[in-house]
């Protein structure tokens, strides 16, 4: 047994969560859409009329993206990214100089002070440009040094910090250990309380921007001592500072010109003043960060999905097959149809919640997470559409088109960039849990009591009462509404008729409701095992959401006179294709073959099909499954390259 297992700090299922949910956001202060959605009450005075951006914001918005669009026209190489598989300095000087980095920074900190609607829509125009240089600027500013200072810095650190974010400086994030992911309760590496200082060492892994960071977040645990709380708890330190080492500068299947690494931190001072709030605030601070910053992703999204489009429609019209365009042959054209709809839908969550998050009227973490989710995946089933449409020269490299006379579309490029979305800033199956504890919220308040087995029969006792009352008032108004009166929801019927996407949705939210407590009633306390359930859950109250924000866009679009009967067409499609796929997730609720998985689950982990493996070769690698993170000095030269170093 190697050293490093030795030391693995171990805590049991229930210290995890316990961590987990002491970093939750315990409070409701404002309004949900999502949240009510998931309560089976369809709230649409909260989104619709659709919220719209202040005219200044708009005009400071569209000057920068004017600006930003010639750049990255002019100055972004993509495919020399891609061929190099890293950014040149000179892209990233133009960067700092138009001043992308500060976009969501505060002017009096020399920051552009833009709005999360039009930070968003610039993520989408330069990640079309290059995903990489879009994730630079994502991680730099949506997680990144200048996000969590902007919510719960100092004036002092934020006098100190935020100016150099703005104009010269990259942060980077740096959370995940190399045992370490979405299970914090065992954070390793460690801050160790000396004098006005903090002591830092151990181990970061998939430092994004790491590589190339002048600023980091760091989040290490505090001890628990005289004096101090202890916790998990987030620092911004100096990258130069004596002790830190860039050990290895990680490659991948996409994003290539990513600066990600593994940083090693090996008796790091950090001066008092530099920790990010209180102690043991670490994970609460990064989650409330994410609130907002998980939007970058689907920008980035929304953004290959309009790209996907435009590169289907040119190709499908060229392409001939048969007598006719590939476009016209249904198998293709459906698939476009996928890509044009779906690409709506996102852009209309996106927008949504964007503008949501500027007006700050509502509590949008739930919708934040759902789009991050939905763009997620469903951006990556657009990209695999396009390779197929596209056929052979899809799975061919762009390098390999222009060698050989054809446009070179990195179709395949763009599946692997996007791939890593479904990963990034939380896995799909991390956000499916992540979003199914924040749904069921209501019902865990008044009878989390009930169905938890550490609590005494007085607190069941007291938790049955209140429960009592609540489901007395709940329960009836999940038997009728308005998505059962034809006429509800007139405002929406035009030339196409939306009015009927919207009844569908709030008769599917009680439904999807009924579904929740009939769960919670059937497996109680085993509720959050049932980890295919819930992700069924959250996934019919994406599709429902995007439903909701796609005909909300349309009736925005109409009323401004702009694409407003195309707009129709599209959120009718999409709200279609999404009806077929939450009618799937329905019956898939309780006819699935979750139980039979974990039976074969048990047998492949316990050998019962080794046998299955014969007749292959392996072509791995030897060593360790994770790799060593003992605290102590770097034996490696540091690998760390600041832009125009």
């Amino acid at each position: 047994m190697s050293a490093f297992t030795t030391q693995r700090k171990t805590v049991t299922e229930r210290e995890a969560r316990q961590v987990a949910e002491a970093a939750r956001e315990q409070d409701w202060r404002k309004p949900s859409f999502a949240k009510e959605l998931f309560l089976g009450r369809f709230r649409l005075d909260l989104i619709h009329p659709h919220p719209l951006p202040e005219p200044e914001s708009v005009r400071r918005g569209e000057e920068f993206l004017a600006k930003l669009r010639v750049f990255c026209e002019t100055t972004i190489d993509s495919a020399r990214i891609e061929r190099e598989a890293r950014i040149p300095d000179e892209v990233v000087a133009g960067l700092k100089e138009l001043g992308a980095l500060g976009m969501k920074i505060d002017p009096k900190y020399g920051g552009l002070g833009l709005t999360q609607l039009y930070y968003n829509k610039a993520l989408a125009l330069v990640g079309s440009a290059s995903p990489a240089v879009g994730a630079l600027l994502s991680a730099h500013q949506s997680i990144g040094v200048p996000q969590p200072l902007k919510l719960f810095g100092t004036q002092e650190q934020k006098d100190a910090f935020l100016p150099r974010c703005a104009r010269t400086d990259i942060s980077a994030f740096l959370l995940t250990e190399p045992d370490v992911g979405s299970d914090p309760a065992r954070l390793a590496t460690t801050a160790v309380p000396d004098g006005d200082d903090y002591v830092l060492d151990g181990v970061k892994l998939w430092t994004t921007n790491g590589v190339v960071a002048d600023l980091l977040v760091v989040m290490a645990r505090v001890p628990k001592s005289e004096g101090h709380k202890g916790g998990i708890t987030a620092f911004v330190v100096e990258a130069t500072a004596e002790g830190v080492t860039v050990e290895n500068r990680n490659a991948f299947m996409g994003l290539r010109g990513i600066e990600n690494g593994v940083t090693r931190f090996h008796q790091v001072r950090v001066p008092a003043a530099s920790r990010i709030g209180p102690e043991g605030a670490g994970l609460k601070i990064a989650l409330t960060t994410l609130n907002t910053g998980r939007l970058s992703l689907p920008a980035m999204c929304a953004g290959a999905g309009k790209w996907c489009l435009k590169i289907a429609r040119e190709w499908a019209a060229e392409r001939e097959q048969w007598g006719k365009p590939v476009a016209l042959h249904e198998a293709v054209g459906s698939k476009i149809s996928f890509i044009a709809a779906t690409t709506f839908a996102l852009e209309a969550v996106l927008d949504l919640s964007s503008q949501m998050a500027d007006e700050d009227r509502n509590d949008i973490r739930i919708e934040a997470a759902l789009a991050k989710l939905y763009g997620s995946e469903m951006a990556w089933l657009m990209a695999d559409e396009l390779v197929q449409i596209r056929g052979g020269r899809g799975y061919e490299t762009a390098e390999s088109l222009k060698e050989r006379g054809e446009r070179s579309v990195p179709a395949e490029q763009i599946l692997r960039d996007l791939r890593i979305n479904r990963i990034f800033e939380g896995s799909t199956e991390i956000m499916h849990l992540l979003i199914a504890r924040e749904a069921v919220d209501a019902h865990l308040s008044v009878a989390g009591d009930l169905i938890d087995p550490d609590k005494s029969l007085s607190d069941k006792a007291r938790a049955g009462v209140g429960a009592g009352v609540f489901y007395a008032k709940w329960l009836p108004k999940l038997v009728a509404g308005p998505g059962q009166l034809p006429s509800s929801y007139h405002e929406f019927k035009r030339e196409t008729d939306l009015s009927g996407h919207l009844r569908y949705v709030e008769r599917h939210a009680r439904k999807l409701a009924r579904s929740t407590f009939y769960a919670m009633s059937r497996w109680q306390g085993r509720m959050e095992t049932k980890q295919g359930f819930l992700g069924r859950i959250v996934d019919i109250g994406a599709e429902l959401f995007a439903m909701s924000a796609a005909c909300v866009r349309a009736e925005r679009l109409r009323g401004e006179g702009e694409h407003g009967r195309e707009a129709y067409q599209l959120a009718d499609a999409f709200c279609r294709q999404s009806r077929l796929r939450v009618e799937e997730l329905f019956n898939r609720l309780w006819a699935n073959t979750d139980d039979l998985d974990r039976k074969v689950v048990k047998g492949v982990l316990g050998g019962a099909y080794e046998w299955l493996e014969e007749g292959i070769v392996d072509p791995s690698g030897e060593g360790p499954w994770i790799a060593d993170a003992t605290p102590g000095p770097s034996t490696r030269e540091n690998a760390r390259r600041p832009y125009g170093a």
